[in-house]
C-alpha cells in the first residue's frame, strides 16, 4: 500500500499526471471538521496506509498548523510527517503530485518525506504580479516598490530556487534564466493575462508543455496581491524523478529508524548522528547538475 500523501486544502491536488498516480488526502481547517473528526480520519489514514507525508505552504494559516500537530500529538504517532515548505502554493502543489507519483514507486516512508526538500531545487516558481507593495516573501527593493504605484506596472517575480524581480514594460520583458533540464510548466490564472508566461516565459525555458490548473486559493496571501499569474516549471517525467532520488545517499534514522535523505528525519525530526569519521557533512544538496534529463542545446 502506498504512503498517503496529504495537504491542506483540495486546491493543491492537480489532477494526476498518468493513470498510476495515486490521489492525495486532503486535511481540512480547524472551521471545517471537528477535532473528533480529525482524529478518526488520520487514524484510520495511518491504519490504512502505514505512514502519513503531509506538505503545506509555511504560509498557512496557525490554526490550521496547530491542529495538524495537535491531531499529531494526540495520535502519538512517529508514522505522521509534517513538512512546512516555502515554495509558494503552486509550487506545493506540483511537488505534492511529484510525491504522490514516487509513494508508487519501491521508495520507503522516511525516503519520500525527505526527498521533499531535494525535489524543491528543481521546482522553478514565480509569478506575475500588478503590484510588489505586498509582497513580503521575496526581497523587493525600494525602487520596486515605487513603481508598484504607477498605473499599469506589472513584475515577474521568481520565488525559487533563486530570488529575481523584474519589471516589466508594455513589451513584456526579458525572462528568467530557466531551469537547465526539461521541465513542464503549471500556470494558474488570476485577474492578469498569462500571455508573458505562456508566449515569451515557457518558450525561453523551452517547456516540454504548459498546463493551465485552477489558482489556489493561498496564493493571494502568499504573493500579497489577487492580481497575478502564478507559474510553476518542474520534472514531470516519473523515471527521472525515480533516478533522482536514488541517486541520493540514504541513512537511517537512530531514533525512529526510517530511511532518509539528508540530515533530518521527516517524521521524528530527529538530526542523523554525527559520522565516527571525521569527515564534515552538510544539509541535503542537490545533486550536480546533469543527474536529471537534460534538454537538448
Amino acid at each position: 500500500m502506498p504512503t498517503a500523501i496529504a495537504v491542506t486544502s483540495a486546491d493543491l491536488v492537480l489532477p494526476p499526471s498518468d493513470p498510476h498516480t495515486p490521489g492525495a488526502v486532503v486535511l481540512p481547517p480547524p472551521g471545517a471538521q471537528s477535532l473528533a473528526a480529525a482524529l478518526a480520519d488520520t487514524q484510520a489514514l495511518v491504519e490504512r496506509y502505514g505512514h502519513l507525508v503531509a506538505l503545506y505552504p509555511a504560509s498557512t494559516p496557525h490554526p490550521h498548523v496547530h491542529r495538524l500537530h495537535t491531531v499529531r500529538a494526540l495520535l502519538e504517532s512517529d508514522r505522521i510527517a509534517l513538512l512546512p515548505l516555502d515554495l509558494p502554493p503552486l509550487g506545493v502543489a506540483v511537488l505534492a503530485r511529484q510525491l504522490r507519483q514516487l509513494s508508487a514507486c519501491d521508495f520507503g516512508p522516511g525516503v519520500l518525506a525527505t526527498a521533499a526538500r531535494l525535489l524543491a531545487h528543481y521546482v522553478h516558481a514565480g509569478a506575475v504580479l500588478n503590484s510588489v507593495a505586498r509582497l513580503d516573501r521575496v526581497p523587493v527593493t525600494l525602487k520596486a516598490h515605487a513603481k508598484s504605484w504607477v498605473p499599469g506596472s506589472q513584475f515577474a517575480v521568481l520565488a525559487n530556487p533563486e530570488p529575481r524581480l523584474v519589471r516589466l514594460g508594455s513589451q513584456g520583458g526579458d525572462p528568467f534564466p530557466g531551469p537547465e533540464f526539461a521541465t513542464r510548466m503549471a500556470v494558474a490564472r488570476g485577474q492578469l493575462a498569462a500571455d508573458w508566461v505562456t508566449g515569451t516565459l515557457a518558450p525561453a525555458w523551452r517547456v516540454q508543455g504548459v498546463d493551465e490548473v485552477p489558482r489556489p486559493a493561498a496564493s493571494a496571501a502568499w504573493w500579497g496581491t489577487a492580481k497575478l499569474v502564478e507559474f510553476a516549471a518542474y520534472l514531470p517525467d516519473l523515471p527521472v524523478l525515480h533516478q533522482l532520488v536514488s541517486s541520493v545517499r540514504r541513512e537511517t534514522c537512530a531514533w525512529c529508524g526510517v530511511e532518509l535523505l539528508g540530515d533530518r528525519c521527516g517524521f521524528c525530526a530527529a538530526p542523523l548522528a554525527p559520522p565516527h569519521a571525521p569527515e564534515a557533512r552538510g544539509p541535503l544538496a542537490a545533486p550536480a547538475p546533469g543527474t536529471p534529463t537534460r534538454r537538448a542545446s
